[in-house]
């Protein structure tokens, strides 16, 4: 079974975040990713960005569903998520 922490983990390699938690079951995970390169893209944008980031884990399906909040850091302050 997957760890969340181990996803954590890989997001963190590749993309900068100010706040990262991941959860799940072993199979299906729920992500809040806030991150400053979320500026300026849209929501699919920003996925796409998380997706290209896990790409090989989804690819060898290691990783098979991660459902993802991805926010910046302002709108994360905006909104009084704390990750």
């Amino acid at each position: 079974m997957l760890d969340p922490k181990q996803i954590e983990a890989w997001i963190r390699d590749g993309l900068e975040c100010s706040q990262l938690s991941v959860e799940g079951d072993g199979r299906h995970f729920e992500a809040l990713i806030v991150s400053p390169a979320f500026a300026g893209l849209s929501r699919v944008q920003r996925q796409q960005r998380v997706n290209k980031v896990l790409r090989e884990h989804f690819e060898s399906e290691v990783l098979h569903a991660l459902s993802m909040q991805c926010l910046t850091p302002e709108e994360a302050r905006e909104r009084g998520v704390n990750g």
